[in-house]
């Protein structure tokens, strides 16, 4: 498999603004640590799907006595097909404004600063709530591929999350890191990133200040990366040209969702055709006849999840004050509830 990254597309890249762009998609945590594998096929060429294996069922061992066979189980897998999706936008600029404005070059870039800044955006948002039955340009996502399934855990009653006041957060940040850890434990590795939305990811700072197991750094793009273990917190932000965050709080139970998964290509990973690895810029061309010309900035990718346990979810975390304090669980997901009063040190 050949695994790759944006950090290695643009190792691989001589040109100075599409190394620009690169940067400017790296600023989204998630796509600076997505791993992406290509879709070359066996027998050569490229395809613009992908077709893998998804672990439903571990394997088990055991012991035996002589003289007697071990029971027979199997590992089982369901197939996969991930459909790669096109996605980006354009801008225009007009010729006169090419021609005698002296900082043109500064235009462009700041166009395509914002274009790149709205395609992560939709790649962070379909990361989550890519449904391509609901809408087909868009490719699945987490919350699709978790439904339903063991590591999708909805909270019995939000009280005992409550962290939408100061009082609250303060008695319950240890319930908080015990539920995390009981949503852990139900994956098949170590979680790389916890995927939250502004409201959790503000809660995660204030359980910083109060416990001893966070990190808070910034990475070399600036951006402010905070660390549970080996986990990066991650604010998935807004939809694209809104203010509406990827993962919501219920307006009328205060309720979040929290998204914990491993990026590994035998986890979580992104899927994207070989010698198409980094986004693609395609600037206005002066040189040619019209009087407004057009530049881009498009991306061909989507999402795999080769193993259910790579992934979960947390539903019913109370982050702000909300019109009702239990919400009804699904009776699709699973229900657990739990409360700890002295965590010992990760």
């Amino acid at each position: 498999m050949a695994a790759f990254t944006l950090t290695d597309a643009k190792n691989l890249s001589q040109d100075k603004l599409t190394n620009y762009v690169i940067d400017e998609f790296r600023k989204s945590p998630l796509l600076d640590a997505m791993v992406f594998d290509d879709t070359v096929k066996p027998q050569g060429g490229q395809t613009m799907s992908y077709v893998y294996n998804r672990v439903t069922t571990l394997p088990t061992a055991a012991g035996r006595e002589l003289n007697t066979e071990y029971t027979p189980q199997e590992a089982k897998t369901s197939q996969v097909t991930v459909n790669l999706k096109v996605f980006g936008g354009s801008f225009s600029i007009d010729r006169v404004i090419a021609a005698h404005e002296t900082q043109v070059l500064n235009l462009v870039q700041f166009q395509l600063e914002q274009k790149s800044k709205a395609v992560r955006s939709l790649f962070a948002d379909w990361f989550i709530n890519g449904d391509s039955a609901e809408n087909m340009k868009a490719f699945d996502g987490l919350a699709k591929a978790l439904k339903g399934s063991d590591t999708e855990i909805t909270l019995e009653d939000s009280s005992l999350l409550d962290l939408s006041t100061a009082a609250s957060l303060k008695a319950n940040w240890q319930s908080f890191l015990y539920e995390l850890r009981q949503v852990e434990k139900l994956l098949d590795g170590e979680p790389g990133v916890i995927g939250v939305n502004s409201d959790l990811f503000a809660v995660f700072q204030s359980v910083a200040d109060l416990s001893t197991q966070f990190q808070q750094t910034k990475s070399e793009l600036g951006t402010q990366i905070v660390k549970y273990g080996n986990a990066t917190i991650m604010n998935m932000g807004d939809k694209p040209g809104t203010s509406n965050p990827i993962i919501p709080t219920d307006e009328k139970t205060g309720t979040t969702d929290m998204y914990l998964f491993r990026i590994a290509l035998d986890g979580v990973h992104g899927v994207t055709p070989e010698r198409n690895k980094e986004p693609k810029i395609y600037l206005p061309d002066m040189t040619r006849p019209g009087a407004v010309k057009t530049g881009e900035v498009e991306m061909v990718a989507a999402m795999a999840l080769k193993a259910t346990k790579a992934a979960a979810v947390l539903h019913g975390i109370k982050v702000v004050p909300g019109a009702s304090t239990t919400p009804a669980a699904s009776p699709s997901r699973a229900v657990y509830s739990a409360s700890f009063d002295d965590i010992p040190s990760r």
